[in-house]
């Protein structure tokens, strides 16, 4: 087949150059435009210094759209103003980045019907979607925690989360909590109980637990780490520590990019790779699960691979066959 044509919009973020790490060397990706009024007219290296010697050419000031897919790395709030300035072509995928579009009922703009791409749960869908609305970092390691429970209706009291994300979390724009001096040697909560991945996490759990009615409570941390999300769920149950891990393990067995370990995980695990450890057990009549992903990659722009994969028929792991970094 020929190449995918691929155009990034908001090229300077940390997104935008996990994205260009990944595509680099992805065997069916052609980057022809990568855009930022920001920086227009400098190479891309000046913004990702890591690029240097491997993409050459410079920002555009707009998107190219004379693509098969564009990516959209925009700050939260910011792509629907984006798009509607554009003539887009009935034939451009669009991948969302953002929040904009995620939940109901602003999946739909200007006619463009957007699938929330979290593929353990909408595979079939988003491999027919016209457009995708990538999921949050922390909603994506809390969510794979929890979907096959909720598949097995089993979630009927109180959730309880603590998860930890690392500084580029907050993306690449100076303030006050991110700053080196500040982050090294700390760590702190933020937005206790109204973060605000917990409506992605809700509608994703109703859509396979309709009954759901139970609270979720979210604690969410700032971590003195780069990259890497780490979350400690647990919730009543009447299972047993061997139905539990039955019943996880069942449910991602053909999902290649979460792995039900009977190990305890680490960050280090997944950071640099697209992929989600999970370990489950049962203690004290909890249903304790730890999840981990890394924040930039399965949390953002790998998933964002991943959904492309999905729509262009390739395989889902094409291009993603990362590997972490152990040491």
């Amino acid at each position: 087949m020929n190449k995918i044509r691929i155009s990034i919009a908001g090229g300077t973020g940390y997104t935008a150059g996990e994205l260009l790490r990944i595509l680099q060397q992805h065997p069916q990706a052609d980057v022809v435009s990568v855009s930022s009024t920001s920086a227009a007219g400098k190479p891309i290296y000046t913004a990702h210094p890591d690029l240097e010697g491997i993409i050459n050419q410079a920002f555009d000031s707009s998107p190219n759209l004379n693509v098969d897919v564009l990516f959209l790395c925009l700050g939260h709030g910011v792509s629907t103003d984006f798009l509607s300035q554009l003539q887009l072509p009935s034939s451009l995928k669009i991948i969302d980045l953002s929040r904009d579009f995620r939940l109901q009922p602003n999946t739909t703009f200007q006619g463009r019907a957007f699938v929330y791409g979290l593929p353990e749960i909408n595979r079939t869908a988003i491999q027919s979607a016209e457009n995708i609305a990538n999921p949050g970092c922390f909603a994506t390691s809390i969510q794979l925690a929890l979907l096959p429970a909720a598949q097995a209706g089993i979630l009927t009291e109180a959730i309880h989360i603590n998860a930890i994300t690392g500084s580029t979390g907050a993306g690449g724009k100076l303030s006050p909590t991110t700053h080196f001096t500040w982050r090294n040697n700390n760590i702190s909560v933020y937005k206790a109980f109204r973060h605000q991945h917990l409506d992605e996490i809700q509608q994703s759990v109703k859509q396979l637990q309709a009954s759901f009615i139970a609270p979720i409570h979210f604690i969410p941390m700032r971590g003195n780490f780069t990259r890497g999300i780490y979350a400690n769920v647990y919730t009543p149950t009447s299972l047993t520590h061997e139905a539990a891990n039955q019943l996880y393990k069942a449910f991602y067995a053909d999902h290649p990019f979460v792995q039900v370990s009977d190990q305890e995980v680490s960050m280090k695990n997944v950071v640099n790779t697209n992929r989600c450890f999970l370990n489950v057990r049962v203690i004290e009549g909890q249903l304790y699960i730890q999840s981990t992903i890394d924040n930039l990659v399965k949390g953002a722009s790998g998933q964002a691979v991943q959904n492309m994969n999905l729509i262009f028929g390739l395989p889902e792991t094409e291009g993603l066959q990362l590997k972490p970094t152990m040491l």
